[in-house]
């Protein structure tokens, strides 16, 4: 995400939806926000964790599914905002809808691209906390680190791992993302 698409604020689900087929853009309280393409190391993440966590659901039989942007997430009955996570992960059907999910994926993770790293960083991690989003990963390729945030029940936890860490995902008690082994150009 770069940049708001208008200096206006207000817009809602409609406006989102009416976009054209050719314009990629978030709504986060009512700011309509451009999205820019995204570079080639950021596909290449995307892609690898795709891989290793649709093949973990896949041979664990999960009733959970995951979707790669463009996705479209309402996190809320809030009409002001609907956001495209890099990777979503929801495991109550229920949540998903023709257009993408309504409610709060289970896990959700951002891939920092170098123009607006403080969106994932701040306006991002406020807006999935208060959602009730159980996991949420920012993996910053520019600085090869993984920040790792999980709510439970209460409960808080915030890690920092590297590029060369195994990293594991708080909401399967098997599953692991070994990131000095992904298959990166």
């Amino acid at each position: 995400m770069s940049q708001a698409v208008h200096q206006h604020t207000g817009y809602t689900e409609k406006d989102y939806e009416n976009l054209p087929a050719d314009i990629r853009a978030e709504l986060v309280d009512g700011q309509l926000y451009d999205m820019a393409a995204p570079s080639r190391l950021h596909q290449e993440l995307l892609n690898a964790l795709n891989y290793m966590i649709y093949h973990y659901l896949h041979t664990k039989n999960a009733r959970c599914r995951i979707y790669p942007a463009p996705f479209a997430v309402k996190l809320s009955d809030d009409s002001q905002t609907i956001v495209e996570p890099d990777l979503c992960i929801i495991c109550d059907p229920k949540k998903l809808t023709e257009k993408g999910c309504s409610g709060a994926p289970d896990w959700i993770i951002e891939i920092v691209s170098p123009g607006n790293p403080e969106h994932d960083y701040i306006d991002k991690l406020r807006l999935y906390k208060n959602a009730g989003v159980r996991e949420y990963w920012i993996v910053d390729p520019q600085r090869e680190r993984i920040f790792v945030y999980y709510w439970e029940q209460e409960k808080f936890e915030v890690e920092m791992y590297t590029f060369q860490d195994t990293v594991k995902v708080n909401i399967y008690e098997d599953l692991q993302i070994d990131f000095k082994n992904l298959d990166l150009f």
